[in-house]
């Protein structure tokens, strides 16, 4: 259930129903025999009417807040306006209402700030866009806000950075939902991150490295970084790359001042720093970064940080239960 309202942006509504979209879509791959997907996508407004979007574009509703009977998760959009001023009665009556029904309850961008008007963030991290981080935090004391996040979820809570970070949200809700498989072929098909690396201040790996003129070895940076865990071995990299193991491997030092070895597990080494500090287990963010086992995660964090990762997640995690 997708909550629209009138200048709610258009691109806060777009990218989570893209997600839940191709999952469904791929959904028959993953699931039982048979199976059409797994999400169902409704957009609700608060009389069902059509809304204007930021763009000025008519976005029109499936259906009206009190016709609505069965759903798991709400969605709720953000908007200009919302970081400006308090929501007004109608929004807020809608958003309370729709997330008092519902399990699970996200919010994009500055979405945030509804859900914090509402009161259902008091006591919980929270996040929203970066440019607006601060007006969160001044404006509901009681939400401890969390200005880097690509997105945060805290219980059933669940709150995302900037506009594209709704994208990030999303699979992230399809990973849990239906596995990492489904959720790492939908960010295939939508050629976006499957975890993006770094928080919103980017300042990742990736960003660091730059770019090299070579096209081959571009798109093998971008694949790396969207996907830490996937197979980066040199044969692999070089079959991909339509080069020989050592003509790679000449290529990526010349371009990038260090080996494909050493270039994966740093950004295997950041992704999982980003989900320890985040709450996940160390077991967790080995697996899910590809770096294997806890040992072999061990040795990472202390050839390149000197702390094993259980003390960097103790020193570094944020407050809340851990995740995973």
């Amino acid at each position: 259930m997708v909550f629209v309202y009138d200048g709610v942006r258009l691109m806060d509504v777009a990218a989570p129903l893209e997600v839940f979209g191709t999952a469904t879509g791929l959904g028959g791959a993953y699931g039982p025999a048979g199976s059409g997907g797994p999400y169902e996508t409704v957009v609700c407004s608060a009389d069902g009417g059509p809304v204007t979007t930021s763009t000025g574009t008519r976005l029109h509703a499936d259906t009206a807040v009190a016709d609505v009977t069965d759903f798991h998760t709400l969605v709720v959009p953000g908007s200009d306006e919302l970081p400006l001023r308090p929501p007004p009665t109608g929004l807020l009556d809608a958003v309370t209402d729709l997330a008092g029904r519902s399990s699970r309850v996200a919010s994009v961008c500055t979405g945030a700030f509804a859900l914090a008007a509402a009161g259902l963030l008091d006591g919980r991290r929270a996040t929203t866009h970066w440019r607006h981080a601060a007006a969160l935090a001044r404006r509901y004391p009681a939400v401890t806000v969390e200005p880097d996040a690509i997105f945060v979820r805290d219980g059933r809570m669940y709150t995302s950075a900037g506009v594209t970070a709704g994208i990030d949200l999303a699979l992230a809700l399809v990973e849990d939902d239906e596995g990492a498989d489904l959720a790492r072929e939908v960010a295939r098909d939508l050629v976006v991150f499957l975890r993006r690396p770094g928080g919103q201040s980017q300042f990742s790996v990736a960003a660091r490295t730059p770019s090299p003129p070579h096209d081959g070895l571009r798109a093998l940076l971008r694949e790396i970084a969207a996907d830490p865990a996937a197979d980066h071995s040199l044969p692999n990299l070089a079959r991909r790359a339509g080069l020989s193991t050592r003509h790679l491997s000449r290529v990526f030092n010349e371009q990038t001042g260090t080996t494909p070895a050493a270039y994966v597990e740093s950004v295997r080494l950041e992704a999982a720093k980003a989900l320890l500090e985040a709450g996940e287990t160390v077991t967790a963010a080995a697996r899910r970064t590809g770096l294997g086992t806890n040992e072999s995660l061990r040795r990472a964090f202390l050839r390149h940080l000197g702390v094993p990762p259980s003390t960097y997640r103790a020193r570094f995690r944020t407050t809340g239960p851990p995740r995973g």
